[in-house]
């Protein structure tokens, strides 16, 4: 990996696109501390500090501190995210999208994307400030959250938000098109690095010993995240040769690289804002209600919350890899072009072997997104210390996040480097 980064560094413009893609990622960072105006940075510090555990973890950890400090930019990526999930699933379901997806249209597919992140981020940036307006943002803290209550207050604090998203969709487009990577991945990916440091000097302080451990564990961790999502069953595609005129066109063979991790990290988003709902409906439910929803399905260490957030995670990763990969497509696309995999028929004989093989590798992947996510859940209730459970960074996400978009972007970087090097392979 060093290697590939000093020889990026070394070839001129592929220099120029790394120090352009770290100049808007530093700006992004500014953005995510910068208070948004009328917010009591005082009372938010206070009240962070005091709100740990369970899905306040989670909220910290893919805003990367943002959202629960009412900042500029706290929306973060996630509603552009959520668009973008929402469109591709769209695009499947819907005829329409589904004919623009076929005939090459991904520019009005992106427009509307983008439309409907600013509709996400008014929705979410006027649930948040609603929240930090009544004081149900952060339970247990007694300092209001906001200097002025005002409608004029509140409606310019909603906007500062919704126009942070629109900012961090712009830089994340700007990265994928002038710098290395894809952007909005790259922005998760500081969002979660961008805790790891706070996390590990304050469990160092508290616990040497918990510091030691937790780092070997999360050095495995790291490792058998990595062996996972380079594993790949590969379906072999043979080719045969077309006479067309006097020349011979095709032949050779290729292969169809099945991920055992197809979904990869969609489903544990999709399960941790559908599971952040009953946080925010709490509240409204009542108190016997809303304490038993509060105490089952809030809190991290209860068995149901787990066995329901393994249920959702299976469930999601299989309805979002039968919505993205089409067998029946595929197997029409080998056929068009006179492939075949061997020992099985073309058309609908070769879709059917897709999709079994498909559904065989769904089901570890499946488990295996879950017992990664399960692994910070775990950990809190074993960890007894209360300071220790608030500072565990090896969540089995930020794991899944870190490992994925660090090994796309080193293999992009990579590819970058060879492109501009071809010369030296020549002699």
């Amino acid at each position: 990996m060093l290697t590939v980064l000093i020889g990026a560094f070394r070839v001129p413009d592929l220099r120029k696109k790394l120090l352009f893609t770290l100049g808007l990622l530093a700006l992004f960072r500014l953005g995510q501390v910068l208070p948004s105006p009328g917010v009591d940075v005082v009372a938010v510090r206070e009240c962070v500090g005091s709100a740990r555990g369970g899905l306040f973890d989670m909220v910290q950890l893919l805003s990367g501190g943002a959202m629960l400090r009412l900042s500029v930019f706290a929306l973060g990526v996630m509603p552009y995210i959520t668009a973008s999930i929402v469109m591709q699933l769209f695009s499947v379901m819907v005829p329409k999208l589904e004919a623009l997806r076929k005939e090459g249209h991904q520019a009005k597919i992106t427009q509307y994307t983008r439309y409907l992140t600013v509709g996400l981020a008014v929705l979410n940036a006027t649930t948040i400030v609603a929240l930090a307006r009544a004081g149900q943002l952060l339970p247990g803290c007694a300092r209001p959250l906001l200097h002025d209550q005002s409608l004029l207050a509140v409606t310019v604090l909603v906007l500062t938000m919704v126009a942070g998203t629109c900012v961090v969709m712009w830089i994340g487009e700007l990265i994928t098109d002038r710098g290395v990577g894809n952007g909005m991945s790259l922005l998760m990916f500081t969002q979660v690095v961008a805790v790891f440091p706070s996390y590990m000097s304050t469990m160092l302080l508290m616990s040497p010993f918990a510091f030691v451990m937790i780092l070997v564990s999360g050095v495995f961790l790291v490792a058998a995240v990595v062996f996972v999502e380079q594993a790949q069953r590969r379906v072999p595609v043979q080719y045969a040769r077309r006479l067309v005129g006097r020349r011979m066109y095709g032949g050779g063979s290729t292969y169809i690289p099945l991920k055992v991790n197809q979904a990869g990290i969609v489903p544990v988003i999709f399960t941790t804002s559908l599971l952040y709902l009953p946080t925010l409906a709490a509240p409204m439910l009542g108190e016997e209600v809303g304490g038993w929803v509060s105490r089952t399905l809030t809190s991290g260490s209860d068995p149901l919350y787990m066995a329901v957030y393994v249920l959702l995670i299976v469930a999601f990763t299989y309805f979002y890899v039968s919505i993205t990969f089409n067998p029946v497509e595929v197997a029409d696309n080998i056929r068009r072009y006179g492939g075949f995999v061997p020992g099985v028929r073309p058309g609908r004989p070769t879709a059917e072997y897709l999709a079994h093989v498909l559904s065989r590798l769904t089901a570890p992947g499946a488990l295996y997104l879950g017992a990664l996510a399960l692994v910070p859940l775990v950990a809190f209730a074993i960890l007894k210390d209360p300071g220790t459970q608030q500072n565990f960074p090896f969540g089995g996400t930020s794991v899944l996040i870190m490992v994925g978009v660090g090994l796309d972007t080193v293999k992009q970087i990579e590819a970058q480097v060879q492109q501009r090097t071809y010369e030296g392979f020549l002699r």
